[in-house]
């Protein structure tokens, strides 16, 4: 949105827009800036944000082809990528599918399938997102996700993901919005489980300084 447009909903409902900016300040911590926008995303600049998605999605299918061709005889990292990207696809519903009154399952859920830096962000951060949460009333569901693997060997990959949600929130006047979230995930692979110990949402804004 320009600077000359308004936003209807702003002006119509500066209450939802006051929680929503309260909700937005409670961390500067880039990880917790990064599930906030996952979990409430702008009503505004979703074509552009979308079209962003779609190029870095496809950047990462053109790398995964590549890859492929320079390790096609290497048939075990071949196989090792392929069950990162499995990994990869079933994380993120579990990362984006949420109820703000059913949030122990889901805390849980995350955390099993993390490791290091990111269990650590997610857990550090956990008492913060539940707030957020709760206080807007969010519901997320995941109706899409595409993902390929960008590169990785044996026991680790990084994957681009993108996940088509529904939001439903106070934000939304509890009316279902579709958003769309895209990121990168780094998978490590310990006692023959693929995990994510990275989670980096590049389309996100930065923290404010």
């Amino acid at each position: 949105m320009n600077d000359n447009e308004i936003d209807p909903v702003s002006e119509k409902e500066p209450a939802a827009e006051a929680k929503e900016a309260g909700a937005e300040s409670l961390s500067a911590d880039s990880t917790a800036v990064t599930v906030r926008r996952r979990l409430t995303p702008g009503r505004t600049g979703r074509l552009a944000l979308e079209l962003a998605a779609a190029v870095l999605l496809c950047a990462a299918i053109a790398s995964s082809v590549v890859f492929y061709l320079q390790n096609k005889g290497n048939r075990a990292i071949i196989d090792a990528n392929a069950d990162a990207r499995t990994a990869a696809c079933s994380y993120a519903p579990v990362l984006a599918d949420y109820d703000a009154k059913k949030l122990d399952p889901y805390f849980a859920a995350v955390l099993a399938g993390a490791t290091g830096d990111w269990k650590k962000q997610f857990d550090s951060t956990s008492k913060e997102l539940r707030d957020v949460l709760t206080q807007g009333e969010v519901v997320s569901k995941v109706n899409d996700v595409q993902c390929a693997i960008k590169s990785g060997d044996a026991n680790s990959a990084e994957a681009i993901v993108v996940i088509g949600q529904t939001i439903t929130s106070l934000g939304t006047q509890g009316k279902p919005a579709p958003g769309q979230l895209s990121m990168v995930m780094r998978l490590t692979k310990v006692d023959g489980r693929w995990l994510v110990n990275m989670v980096n949402s590049p389309l996100a804004p930065a923290p404010k300084q």
